[in-house]
C-alpha cells in the first residue's frame, strides 16, 4: 500500500514522502493516527500543490534569511555578564542569552535552537557562534562578553582613595597632637 506521510514517522520517512507500507500498518495505524493518507491520484495532486507552495515559500524566505545573514555578519553583539575578581563569569553565556541579545540589539528574532555556540563561554572576551537560519543559509555571529559591573573597579579605587585620605588625615592629626 502506498501512502503519503502527513507527519514525520521514525524509521519510515518524513512529511510529504510517498512510501510503501504493509496494508495493516497503513490501515490500522498510520491513517487512523492521521500520520498518512492513501496515495490515490487526488491526494497526489494535493501533495504536488502543497510541495509547490512550500518551494515558493522557501524561495521567498531565502532572501529574508540572506539579508539577516549580512546584518549578523557585520554586527558584533555585546552581552553583559557578572564576574568575580578574575575574568571568570558566574555561570556561562548560553544560546538563550545570545538570542535575546540579538533580538534586543539588532531586532532580529532567531530561534535559540538554531544558534550553536562553538565553545563554552565562561570568561570575558570575543567569541563566535553559528546560526542555522535556513538549510542553505548559515550566519556567523560575533559577540563580545563584557563585565556588566565595570563601575565596580572604579568604585573600589574611589573607596581606596577615600581610605588612604582618611588614614593620611588621621596620621596628620596624630603627628600634630604629638608636636
Amino acid at each position: 500500500m502506498e501512502v503519503i506521510l502527513l507527519k514525520d514517522v521514525d524509521k519510515l520517512g518524513y512529511v510529504n514522502d510517498v512510501v510503501n507500507v504493509k496494508n495493516g500498518y497503513g490501515r490500522n495505524y498510520l491513517i487512523p493516527q492521521k500520520k498518512a493518507v492513501i496515495a490515490n491520484p487526488a491526494n497526489r495532486a494535493k501533495l504536488d500543490e502543497r510541495l509547490q507552495k512550500e518551494r515558493a515559500r522557501r524561495e521567498q524566505m531565502l532572501g529574508v534569511f540572506k539579508e539577516m545573514e549580512t546584518k549578523l555578519k557585520d554586527a558584533v553583539i555585546k552581552i553583559a555578564a557578572k564576574t568575580g575578581t578574575t575574568d571568570k563569569i558566574f555561570g556561562s553565556v548560553t544560546n538563550v542569552q545570545l538570542a535575546a541579545a540579538i533580538k534586543e540589539q539588532l531586532d532580529i528574532e532567531i530561534e535559540r535552537r538554531d544558534i550553536r555556540l562553538n565553545e563554552d563561554v565562561k570568561t570575558l572576551g570575543d567569541y563566535t557562534a553559528v546560526a542555522n537560519l535556513h538549510p542553505e543559509v548559515q550566519a556567523e555571529i560575533k559577540f563580545t562578553v563584557f563585565d556588566d559591573d565595570k563601575k565596580q573597579p572604579a568604585a573600589k579605587e574611589e573607596v581606596k582613595a577615600e581610605v588612604e585620605e582618611a588614614v593620611a588625615t588621621e596620621e596628620a592629626a596624630t603627628t600634630e597632637g604629638d608636636a
